[in-house]
């Protein structure tokens, strides 16, 4: 069985092996032994309730029951731009008008903001390829939602997700070469691990704080503006359907589309419920529809996808399910159907 569950320092060998895995756009998963062991220990005193909520980032594993192999990861950061400025463009529009000449010109523009500081953001987000079949991506993603849905105290009102922008097959991205490149003087891989690592000051003093006529840019830029990469458009599509929207921000390099939401707002925070986990008798009907089941503990959050349904209050779990949720019977457990639009009871 497939599980999500809090990650603790025994993940560290198989979290480095993930990031060996991982191709050129992920920042936050690089193959460092040392900075992958700090985020550990930063996600199990986040998990534990050891930091303020604002400094809390939860890192979850999904993970094979059958073989203990950690197979995905995928986190939550409770708040950005608090220590490290987060920084995004904004889409605008300026209009510029002479009645006298009759011209009428309305332009696009592109304005550096740190318009969602103090947000929550959906991060570090990598499935095994291997493992790319069936509702594990589902899981991965959404699991993390359903903690926000258990825990809505704990985050901030609003959650975020910044998406890969669009790169052509050699791993240039056309908005880097045609705006980022001429203020940064360095390859868009090298600008982009430089803020992945926290090194974020040296985009405030090298980007124009003015505002940026896109009619400067090349066609191809223009055109991948708030586009995402054709890897993550699947990723774009579920945070959509779970009530993320773009809202005109995107990433400052690659232009890929930031997503948000208000989490109370979430179709998982608002459609989930709470139920009393019970034994499933040998003939019991499964449900119509794949729900995703979390157990209540912060310090030991798990998640996994079940086809059982729910009645009268109650969710009848096998023991397996039991065990990967770590609950016993008469333990509190949420759930939520797995796909937008279906209904818990079928």
């Amino acid at each position: 069985m497939i599980v999500l569950r809090a990650i603790h320092a025994t993940h560290l060998p198989a979290l480095l092996s993930l990031a060996q895995k991982v191709g050129p756009g992920m920042t936050t998963l690089k193959a460092d032994a040392a900075v992958l062991g700090k985020r550990i220990a930063t996600a199990e005193a986040s998990f534990s309730g050891e930091l303020p909520p604002e400094q809390c980032d939860y890192v979850f594993v999904l993970e094979d029951t059958a073989t203990r192999q950690v197979c995905g990861v995928s986190a939550l950061k409770a708040a950005v731009g608090l220590e490290d400025a987060f920084y995004s463009f904004r889409l605008g529009q300026l209009v510029h008008s002479c009645r006298e000449i009759g011209v009428y010109s309305n332009k696009k523009t592109l304005f550096l903001s740190n318009d969602l500081t103090g947000c929550a953001e959906l991060c570090t987000l990598f499935l095994d390829p291997a493992y790319r079949s069936g509702n594990n991506g589902k899981l991965l993603s959404k699991g993390r939602l359903l903690f926000a849905a258990s825990f809505i105290d704990l985050l901030p009102e609003v959650i975020c997700a910044e998406l890969r922008g669009f790169l052509r097959p050699d791993g240039t991205s056309p908005f880097w070469e045609s705006l980022g490149k001429h203020f940064f003087k360095m390859d868009f891989s090298v600008a982009d691990d430089k803020s992945g690592g926290g090194a974020k000051s040296f985009i405030a003093e090298l980007m124009p704080r003015f505002p940026i006529y896109t009619d400067f840019l090349s066609d191809e830029a223009r055109a991948v503006i708030g586009r995402a990469h054709a890897d993550t458009e699947p990723a774009r599509r579920m945070l959509e359907q779970e009530g993320l929207d773009y809202e005109g921000l995107v990433d400052i390099f690659d232009a890929g589309p930031v997503v948000q939401g208000h989490v109370k707002h979430l179709r998982i925070t608002k459609d989930s419920m709470l139920a009393i986990a019970r034994p499933a008798a040998g003939s019991e009907p499964a449900g119509a529809h794949p729900v995703l089941v979390g157990n209540t503990r912060r310090g030991d959050f798990r998640a996994i996808v079940s086809h059982s349904a729910p009645a009268f209050g109650s969710l009848p779990l096998t023991g397996e399910e039991r065990e990967a949720l770590a609950v016993n019977a008469g333990d509190p457990v949420r759930v939520v159907t797995l796909k937008p639009g279906e209904k818990l009871n079928g």
